[in-house]
């Protein structure tokens, strides 16, 4: 157990990045696995025509790509705003 204030305030700071990034991970790892299982499980589904040359597969595949990008674009977001600028101030800067 730490009595340094800014050494709890690091350890509070490294816990809340790998809570971020546990949720982020497992968001990622949901919608893989999840498009994953329904190719391999319900195919019918997957090739259901949307529109001529659009299956229901091809926009979810395309969904679970733009999905990552947007989780990544989020952790970046929190990372370099809040984490940053928190650890910034634990250092001593102003």
């Amino acid at each position: 157990m730490s009595t340094n204030p800014n050494e709890e305030a690091l350890e509070a700071l490294a816990a809340a990045r790998w809570r971020v990034a546990g949720v982020l991970t497992v968001s990622t790892l949901v919608a893989y696995l999840g498009f994953i299982l329904l190719v391999a499980f319900n195919k019918p589904l997957m090739g259901q025509q949307i529109t001529p040359g659009l299956s229901v597969g091809i926009l979810l595949g395309a969904l679970v790509i733009v999905t990552a990008w947007a989780l990544t674009g989020i952790y970046m977001l929190w990372a370099n705003g809040k984490y940053d600028r928190a650890l910034h101030q634990l250092r001593g800067g102003k």
